[in-house]
Order: structure tokens, then sequence, then C-alpha cells
């Protein structure tokens, strides 16, 4: 399993929005992010560098409805572009998770890159915005990621009372459960790591 195996770049155009995507799932985490959506920029910041997929994003929306378009059509994009680097995911750990602390904040990410899409979401915000941004996108961004990508992600906030922090420890959880269960198990040798054969749906 090779670098050149698993890098993938994605296109997508609507009457909503234009975005191209590209990673590389053995890169190092460098990111190029462009959204027009300050706060969501520095959170897929996070998330490349966690993951240490090498990501660029430039996506062009309608903000001046609001951010939605552009958040969903943005996870939508990176998790298909995951999928396609991915491909027959031969050799990879599959399941992983982890408990993320940031200062007063946890968060638990659980990742099962099994195929079939699911998202079981427990986050409450206190607030309805982070500075402009809508904090019920957040959940709207790792629905897409997880439909698109393929993965049964569970996200749950344990505590915390800063809505930032809330939704950066989402990020970050996520990026290094993926990126655990993304990674080569040596024990697999190429095999895919399912009883049925295939973790393609």
């Amino acid at each position: 399993m090779t670098s050149q195996d698993r890098k993938a770049s994605v296109s997508r155009k609507t009457k909503e929005t234009e975005i191209a995507v590209s990673v590389d799932l053995d890169g190092k985490g460098a990111s190029s992010m462009s959204t027009g959506v300050g706060f969501f920029d520095h959170m897929l910041d996070q998330l490349s560098r966690h993951s240490l997929i090498d990501m660029t994003v430039e996506a062009k929306g309608d903000l001046h409805i609001d951010d939605h378009h552009t958040v969903e059509d943005t996870g939508i994009a990176i998790g298909q572009a995951i999928a396609k680097a991915l491909g027959e995911r031969r050799g990879i750990a599959r399941y992983a998770s982890i408990d993320l602390a940031m200062d007063e904040t946890l968060t638990k990410a659980a990742v099962d890159v099994s195929g079939r899409p699911y998202l079981v979401w427990h986050v409450d915000f206190t607030s309805p915005k982070i500075g402009t941004f809508d904090t019920e996108l957040v959940r709207e961004f790792f629905q897409a990621l997880a439909q698109n990508a393929g993965i049964t992600l569970h996200v749950l906030n344990h505590y915390g009372t800063n809505n930032h922090h809330i939704a950066e420890t989402c990020f970050k959880a996520v990026a290094r459960a993926l990126r655990a269960a993304i990674e080569a198990d040596p024990r697999q040798a190429g095999a895919i790591p399912s009883t049925k054969g295939t973790l393609n749906g």
C-alpha cells in the first residue's frame, strides 16, 4: 500500500457550489483550505493536520444566502475523495476510537471504515453561532462526510462549555480516529478486513 495508491481528487459543481478537493491519505497533514468561511477553514485545517491526510479544498458557494450549501457540499466532496482514495480498503485497521480533550471539553469519536455510511451524533451546543458560523452545520458536515466516505461514525461530546472547543474537539477527534482506522495494519497484509470479503457496502 503506497502513497500513490491512496491519493484522489474530486470536483463537484452545482448551481449552489463549485468545489475541488484533493487528498493524500498517506500524507503529513498539510492543508490548503479556501471555502470563504473562516471558521470552517480552521476546522478543516484541524481535520487534515490531525488525520495526517494532506488535503486541498477550493470551494465557491452561495455565501450570500448562508454557509449551509458550502459546508455540506464540501463534506460531500471530501467524503467522495476519501472513498476514492481508499479503493477496496485493503489492509486497513478499519476500526478506531478516541476520547479527545481540549481544555474543559472532552469528545469521543469512533469510526468503522465499513463501506456502510451512518452517523450517530450526540453533541449539543449552547449557542446557535460561533462567531458568524452556525453551530448546526458541524453535524451537517459530518453527516455529508460519513455518507460519502462510506464510514460509520459516532461522535459524542461528554462535556464542555466553550462552543469553539466543542466544535474543535469534534473535528480533532474524528481526525485522530480516522487516521488510526485507515492506517495499514501489517498483520492484514493487504487483505480486506471483513468476513464478507468486501468493505464497499
